[in-house]
């Protein structure tokens, strides 16, 4: 009877609950905020888009399926409607595109739970660039930054059952052309001088929207229109959480004193409770106790300071292990959990040290209190269309990067932030991130509006991604400041304006970059560190110097000086130096066929941005190389040649160290295949520079320098340890002979660069003819031989070597992989291991092979062991010379 009588005051007690409830919603009354979650709904499916205006192509002002993320370039070629724009010469024919305007358009149902909800946000992570965004064709939204997240409060527009969302994007150069022409002067942009208008106007410094897309001396010119992010539908009630970060304000191996700190959006004052934890991301789930919070309707921030007893850190590959921290928010209301969020993080300080010394102004990175001495390259956006890059491709040209021993890259200014993953890889791979805001080298445009549209942009890109411990500096912008004062159509502008304007535009530089981004990060970064430009000296003094700031260097490649003019630069920071080369032949028949294979053919020239680089490679070959017999023999010299010009600079670089502490060589990557400046191709194939990085990048290098008539021999070290160690040099002729033979035991100190020992050039002629004979060095560290450079003492086309040896290589299968040992009884210069159309990963290529020393080289490929050695193929220096 008991439990009846229970049960029946239990169903009168919830009977007068809701009675109550319904009365007070009929007087009007406010009923407790509910606790429920945010909710978040994708929006990518369904989409479809078409021509609007400014194109006479009536196939593509019909309905079409689009791919959303994505852009109208990929839509197009999805639907068949255009061919490839990297095959052949097509970019030219298809420009057209990029001045239409084009509509996107989806229908979703939104059912009565959904509309139930207090608040249901748009919510749009990029919209590239000039678009009108209309909901059951109400106008939500003008876009005009390719860069921001736009959040629209769209509840009062949306309704139960089908509703539409429709996206009209402006041609970026036709939507500012009309604009641009009312202005006093026109600021002249990098980018290309060609801009996609009759009247030859540039419009690119006052668009928001990624530099590359106007075309650069590596890239072509695709002007993108869509949407190239996300789009969802978030609903929610009491309140969410609109950000979550863990400040680091002090950071030591002993202690981490860092603060949590959350900005809360709630749609009315109420009492809520935060609960904070954190663990080690393989570790158990530490609480940091309860808090209590009074919210405001609207956006509150507010921090909870934390300590983490002897944490682990995270460090730079080479110096520690990647540790890292998983911090988690919940906000209660009640019992219910309300909204949550978390956030990756590594603990670690991070240090731009800038400090007074014999060689002018210090530029340093010091992660945890370790001098850092930065090795790696610049690194550009990894497709023109960069909807196609995928988390697998990052991971490939990362790991690449880390397999070459760099530990930092530097992400461009003239290309768009990269997606989260990129930096989470970067995270996890121990690899710094020298992080630039996307303006890539023009003067920017003074007015309110465009400043403001910028630091929202800023502070958007900073909150999303200062939880990344790689990400140790902030840097304004690519080249901008020295182009201003050095560069020549700059110098013609300024000449053509009045002194008054020549000082507004100087002010409204100043103005972004050494006050409003500088502001930004030091508001939402600190402590990473800001520079104004790349290269820059703070504005302490001119740009791009070597004893103050960091520095690019082109007199190698623009000004066609010889790479030996590397060994005469001593910068502080080296973030910019490079050569160019073209891709393998499998990557260039991905775009052309054998009649094209010419360096000036219409399509070699088209894959060619940089004016006059096919030739420039050709000079510079011919000063040190004989002439290629053929064009595929001009690929593989182009790429050796690349590969020691870069060697000499980064040697020279790490050499000097402490006195430079970076060496970044353009470029990693490629957006397309193209000949470039790149390292890695468009499909992720190393060229021979990149594993030469492997070796000149090394943790311990033995480094020999010819000048003055005598051989310095160098060992730099990374280690945070002293080694002991044997300097073995021999001189040897080209049969392998040994005509000279000395070791040497030595101490090489941590963190240090120094000159071991030296000999006379005289010596060594007196051995041997120089035409004849070559040095190596190795350096051996507890019995095994860690660094290997040989030095030739005339310029190779003077050097008597021999003729196509004969290489002798072997394949077998080692477990799951594969091992080929190759060997020849005389020199073999840059020896390359190729394998036809099969795709295979190898432990080394383009190396030397000694007389009579076998060489085993590690081989990853799905191929059988018959299909490899089927395709196999060897190639050494002599073999592309014109035997003539």
């Amino acid at each position: 009877m008991g439990s009846i009588r229970d049960g029946f005051f239990h169903s009168l007690v919830i009977a007068t609950f809701y009675l109550l409830a319904l009365l007070l919603v009929c007087l009007g009354a406010p009923l407790p905020l509910e606790a429920a979650e945010p909710s978040s709904r994708n929006l990518d499916t369904g989409w479809q888009f078409r021509a609007v205006a400014n194109t006479d192509r009536s196939d593509v002002k019909e309905w079409h399926s689009a791919q959303v993320p994505g852009v109208v370039q990929t839509d197009l070629l999805h639907s068949g409607l255009i061919p490839d724009p990297f095959d052949r010469d097509n970019e030219f024919h298809l420009q057209w595109i990029g001045l239409a305007d084009w509509e996107y358009h989806t229908m979703f149902q939104v059912d009565t739970a959904a509309l139930a909800h207090d608040h249901a946000d748009l919510v749009f992570d990029g919209l590239d660039t000039f678009a009108d965004v209309y909901l059951n064709d109400q106008t939500i939204l003008h876009a005009d930054n390719m860069f921001r997240r736009w959040r629209i409060p769209a509840k009062a527009l949306l309704k139960p059952g089908p509703n539409t969302l429709r996206i009209v994007f402006h041609s970026a150069v036709e939507k500012m052309l009309p604009y641009v022409k009312t202005l006093p002067y026109v600021l002249p942009s990098i980018s290309t001088h060609n801009y996609g208008n009759e009247e030859n106007i540039a419009t690119a410094p006052y668009t928001r929207k990624a530099p590359y897309n106007y075309g650069w001396d590596w890239g072509p010119r695709f002007l993108t229109e869509g949407i190239w992010q996300p789009v969802r539908l978030e609903t929610w009630d009491a309140l969410r959480i609109e950000n979550f970060n863990i400040h680091q304000q002090n950071v030591t191996s002993d202690v981490g004193n860092v603060t949590a700190e959350l900005e809360i959006e709630a749609g009315r004052m109420t009492t809520a409770t935060l609960t904070l934890a954190h663990d080690e991301l393989a570790g158990p789930q530490a609480a940091d106790g309860n808090q209590t919070l009074q919210l405001n309707a609207g956006i509150n921030r507010v921090s909870f300071p934390l300590r983490i007893t002897a944490p682990k850190l995270w460090y730079p590959v080479g110096y520690g292990a990647q540790n890292r921290y998983r911090f988690s928010a919940s906000i209660r209301m009640g019992r219910e959990v309300a909204a949550r969020a978390e956030t990756k993080t590594g603990l670690r300080s991070i240090v731009l040290r800038r400090v007074p010394d014999e060689w002018g102004k210090s530029f340093e990175f010091v992660v945890n209190g370790i001098s850092v001495f930065a090795k790696g390259a610049d690194v550009i956006p990894f497709d023109s269309f960069p909807n196609r890059v995928t988390p697998e491709i990052h991971r490939n040209i990362l790991q690449s990067a880390r397999d070459a021993h760099m530990n930092m890259v530097r992400e461009w200014g003239g290309g768009y932030y990269e997606s989260d993953d990129f930096y989470d890889i970067c995270d996890e791979l121990g690899i710094m991130v020298w992080q630039e805001f996307m303006f890539g080298g023009d003067m920017v445009p003074g007015d309110v509006a465009f400043q403001d549209n910028v630091r929202q942009e800023a502070i958007d890109q900073i909150k999303r991604l200062r939880d990344h411990p790689s990400v140790v500096i902030w840097c304004g912008n690519n080249e901008v400041e020295t182009g201003w004062l050095h560069w020549g159509d700059r110098l013609e502008f300024k000449e053509s304006i009045s002194a008054q304007a020549r000082e507004r535009v100087w002010q409204d530089y100043v103005i972004l970059f050494a006050d409003t981004l500088k502001n930004a990060v030091t508001q939402y970064a600190d402590p990473v560190p800001y520079t104004p430009s790349s290269p820059s000296a703070n504005f302490e003094e001119p740009p791009d110097n070597p004893h103050n700031g960091d520095m690019h260097y082109w007199q190698v490649w623009h000004a066609q000086a010889p790479a030996s003019d590397y060994t005469l630069q001593f910068p502080r920071f080296m973030s910019e130096f490079g050569f160019q080369s073209f891709p393998e032949m499998r990557t260039i028949r991905s775009f052309a066929k054998p009649e094209d294979f010419n360096i000036r053919s219409t399509v070699m020239q088209a894959h060619q941005k940089n004016k006059g680089g096919n030739e420039r490679i050709l000079t510079y070959m011919l000063r040190e190389y004989r002439e290629p017999k053929d064009f595929a023999s001009f690929v593989y010299l182009s790429q050796v040649q690349q590969a020691e010009i870069i060697k000499i600079g980064a040697e020279h670089l790490r050499r000097q160290r402490p006195r430079t502490m970076g060496s970044l060589y353009w470029q990693l990557n490629d957006c397309w295949p193209v000949a470039s400046w790149a390292s890695i191709d468009y499909y992720g194939r190393w060229k021979a520079l990149h594993y030469y990085a492997r070796r000149f990048y090394d943790d311990v290098l033995i480094s020999p320098f010819l000048h003055d008539d005598k051989v310095d021999v160098y060992i730099v070290s990374d280690k945070l340890q002293a080694l002991s160690g044997t300097i073995h040099m021999r001189l040897l002729d080209f049969s392998g002979n040994v005509l000279l033979d000395q070791s040497k035991d030595v101490q090489i100190a941590a963190q240090s660069s120094a000159t071991y020992f030296s000999v006379d050039k005289a010596a060594l002629a007196a051995k041997a003819d120089p035409r004849q004979s070559f040095l190596v060095f190795d350096l051996d560290v507890a019995g095994k031989k860690v660094s290997r450079n040989l030095m030739f003492l005339d310029v190779t086309h003077n050097l008597e070597l021999p003729i196509a040896p004969k290489i002798e290589a072997t394949i077998n299968k080692t477990g799951d992989d594969y091992t080929v040992t190759v060997q020849s009884s005389k020199l073999a210069r840059n020896v390359n291991l190729s394998f036809g159309d099969l795709d295979v990963q190898t432990s080394d290529n383009y190396f030397d092979l000694l007389p009579s020393e076998a060489v085993t080289i590690h081989v990853k490929s799905a191929s059988t062991v018959e299909q490899l050695r089927a395709a196999m193929k060897t190639m050494s220096l002599t073999e592309a010379f014109n035997s003539n």
